[in-house]
């Protein structure tokens, strides 16, 4: 089923129309990215539209801004959602298929090694002193990240309110994750459609239909496709362990922040790091930053963080298996579910958001929920850095609220310096992701080898 190619929009005619790349081309030019796609979501998404629209004219900007504009609504990592939607437009279904695959893989098998290596050797002096460097960094990350979207997204007093309201109910009110995400979504419509001016306009944009025979014969389809894809390892899982497991937990579990983590990669980790620290007890917070430098480190998207996730929990309970295989299909099925409704989501919503990009309520909407996002993010970034910085961390009740309480007596000079560096070398310098977390890993085996293991504090590996 094809997809659509070109645009009507009058700025994109008055410099060089879109050009219709081959299949085998575009296959080539999404391994690229896959292999390429280092940085986060804010990297990947601008080596796409370097590649795909300054590049090689393959789409015009306004609909990958379109694009992007939906995936950001959805569930999930934004840019792999970004590149199957894109892929769509090129070749249809395959094209999709291909993209948003290959944009995985490679990261894939990356952070499946590194987990295999963690998981063998993380006890090792060496690693400890790697992760303490990389856990500086990942900290630094996020706090830009934080920086870097509120200046972008919080320009009205509206957005102000709705950053400081997420993250008021997460952090101080613990409320649930997917609540907050509802609420926001349900004020943000209200806004758009009674009081767009509290928003942060954007242009709607005339265009022509999508095409395509997109009725309810599609939508079922689909559904049942790509549902059943999703839904397979369940079967599977019963069928041969039981309910009684951890592989299910694991599916179920990462099949549900599937649907409820919204606000892309540093959102969904909240919720990730929240459920499988404390509720399941997979892995310790420390171990959670761990998996997130890992995955800074490696191509494609940071949710690839869960692959790791998912690994340690099958090698830790492995149901009489070696743990070293019940850690790969931990990992396996961890990616399965949590990408496989990536396609769900695209496939059947792109067609349907393609007719709408004149909607102008729906293109202000975004605004209320990425300025919800900023203040999802800021909760994550507080949440690593009081189990970076402190060894002992106690809990202050006032009222309904519940706030974390550090010991300021356990404070880790040596993190915090580190993190400060890295921040400076993001914000200041601005000397790249890549370079800023091997810098940190090199001065995290310095600082392990200068300074008595004691002396840095329990954050080294595991608070």
């Amino acid at each position: 089923m094809n997809g659509v190619m070109a645009s009507d929009d009058p700025r994109t005619k008055s410099q060089t129309d879109p050009v219709n790349p081959s299949f085998a081309e575009a296959l080539r030019v999404w391994l690229r990215i896959g292999l390429l796609s280092f940085g986060g979501p804010a990297g990947q998404i601008a080596l796409m539209h370097r590649e795909l629209v300054e590049q090689r004219r393959w789409i015009s900007e306004a609909r990958f801004l379109h694009a992007l504009n939906y995936c950001m609504l959805l569930p999930g990592p934004e840019a792999q959602q970004l590149a199957t939607y894109i892929g769509w437009l090129l070749h249809g279904w395959r094209g999709g298929i291909v993209a948003g695959v290959l944009f995985v893989v490679p990261g894939f098998l990356v952070i499946l090694a590194l987990a295999a290596l963690y998981a063998l050797y993380q006890e090792t002096h060496w690693a400890e002193a790697i992760f303490f460097g990389l856990k500086a960094a990942v900290l630094a990350i996020v706090v830009e990240a934080v920086w870097r979207l509120g200046r972008r997204a919080l320009k009205t007093r509206f957005s102000l309110a709705m950053a400081a309201s997420a993250f008021g109910a997460l952090f101080v009110f613990d409320a649930p994750f997917p609540l907050v995400v509802l609420l926001a979504g349900a004020t943000g419509f209200a806004y758009a459609r009674f009081a767009p001016a509290a928003l942060t306009l954007q242009d709607a944009e005339p265009v022509q239909d999508a095409g395509g025979a997109y009725g309810a014969s599609y939508v079922l389809r689909v559904i049942g496709l790509w549902g059943a894809l999703w839904l397979a390892p369940f079967v599977l899982i019963v069928a041969l362990a039981g309910y009684d497991n951890v592989f299910l937990s694991i599916a179920a579990f990462f099949s549900k922040m599937a649907v409820v983590t919204f606000g892309g990669a540093y959102a969904a980790l909240a919720y990730v790091a929240q459920q499988a620290v404390e509720t399941h007890q997979w892995l310790a917070p420390g171990e959670m930053l761990d998996g997130l430098a890992l995955a800074e480190t490696t191509p494609g998207p940071l949710l690839l963080v869960l692959t790791f996730v998912g690994f340690l929990a099958a090698f830790r309970n492995p149901l009489g298996l070696d743990p070293m295989l019940a850690g790969v299909l931990g990992a396996i099925l961890t990616t399965w579910v949590t990408f496989a409704p990536c396609f769900l989501w695209i496939f059947l919503g792109a067609p349907f958001i393609e007719r709408l990009r004149a909607n102008k309520a729906l293109a202000n909407a975004l605004g209320a929920v990425t300025a919800a996002v900023v203040g999802v993010i800021l909760n994550l970034a507080l949440w690593f850095a009081i189990h970076f910085l402190f060894g002992e961390i106690g809990s202050l009740k006032l009222g309904w609220a519940a706030l974390p309480a550090p010991r300021w007596a356990s404070l880790d000079v040596a993190a915090l310096g580190l993190a400060a560096f890295a921040l400076v070398a993001l914000l200041r310098f601005k000397i790249g992701v890549p370079l800023t977390l091997c810098l940190c890993a090199i001065m995290g085996i310095a600082l392990r080898w200068a300074v008595p293991a004691s002396a840095l504090g329990t954050s080294v590996v595991g608070n």
